[in-house]
């Protein structure tokens, strides 16, 4: 699997781990920035990352800041795109067995690098249920359509 994964400077040190972890399990793992601890915008990290994945150049992304909402915000206005903040990993298993969601957004300040380890180990191994859910994203994508004009 194809991953792309970006942070802003509040995501920047759990990025380093999340890419490692990753990679490690076998992912190819392309990072779209940012490098250091400079402060950046999230918006515009968000938006490269968010597009990778749009565009299908990407299986799925994966988006840090320090909390991990601002970055899922900026990534859900990207049409194609169903970013998910899990905070644990039964969100984390919801996100991808009910939601199917492509972008996966972490908290760099609020979760330790255990936590990071168990949320994208059960992400990853958990495969789209289908079934009523896939009704249930149909919805979500005509409302996307609606206001995408």
């Amino acid at each position: 699997m194809k991953l792309v994964i970006g942070s802003d400077h509040g995501g920047f040190k759990a990025k380093e781990f999340v890419k490692g972890f990753l990679q490690k399990a076998g992912f190819s793992v392309t990072d779209f920035g940012c490098y250091s601890e400079a402060s950046v915008d999230y918006p515009d990290i968000a938006l490269l990352v968010a597009e990778a994945v749009s565009r299908g150049e990407y299986d799925r992304g994966v988006l840090l800041d320090g909390f991990g909402g601002a970055v899922c915000l900026a990534a859900n206005k990207v049409p194609g795109v169903r970013a998910v903040a899990a905070y644990n990993s039964v969100a984390a298993r919801f996100a991808a067995g009910h939601d199917d969601a492509n972008v996966l957004c972490l908290g760099g300040k609020t979760h330790g690098e255990a936590a990071l380890a168990e949320i994208l180990q059960v992400f990853f191994s958990t495969a789209f249920e289908g079934g009523r859910h896939a009704g249930r994203l149909a919805k979500i994508a005509a409302i996307e359509a609606k206001y995408s004009k």
